[in-house]
């Protein structure tokens, strides 16, 4: 793509992934615990989620292909930014598998372009361009 810049990533690549691994189950209500304070967060002080002001909205998605081995299905993913925070992700697992790794990206960029329309329409709607 024009323009873009890799991105260093802390995660391991070409991961896969399994129900059972043999790690320890994490503690999911710490984890909603902590999403939910951000999210609090965010909806309650504006200012924090603004603090450099420059309202373009922004978003990123990948994919992964066959990434869980259980029943080879792939991982789509996406995340909006408007200003200096991000507002609205998702993480999940495609409803079909997909035969390449071109058509894992296509279902990954037609789930963000769908969430993406539906958040300028809100935008608009909250008198934002």
């Amino acid at each position: 793509m024009y323009g873009c810049k890799p991105v260093s990533t802390p995660l391991m690549m070409n991961e896969k992934l399994k129900k059972v691994d043999g790690a320890p189950e994490a503690d999911a209500s710490r984890y909603r615990s902590l999403v939910g304070s951000l999210l609090y967060l965010t909806a309650t002080r504006p200012n924090i989620m603004f603090a450099t002001s420059n309202p373009t909205l922004l978003g990123y998605t990948d994919s992964d292909w066959a990434g869980l081995v259980d029943d080879m299905k792939s991982t789509s993913g996406y995340a909006f930014s408007l200003g200096s925070g991000i507002f609205s992700w998702a993480s999940k697992k495609q409803a079909t598998v997909a035969q390449s790794t071109a058509e894992a990206e296509y279902v990954a960029a037609a789930e963000a372009t769908s969430r993406a329309i539906w958040l300028r329409r809100i935008l608009k709607d909250m008198g934002e361009k």
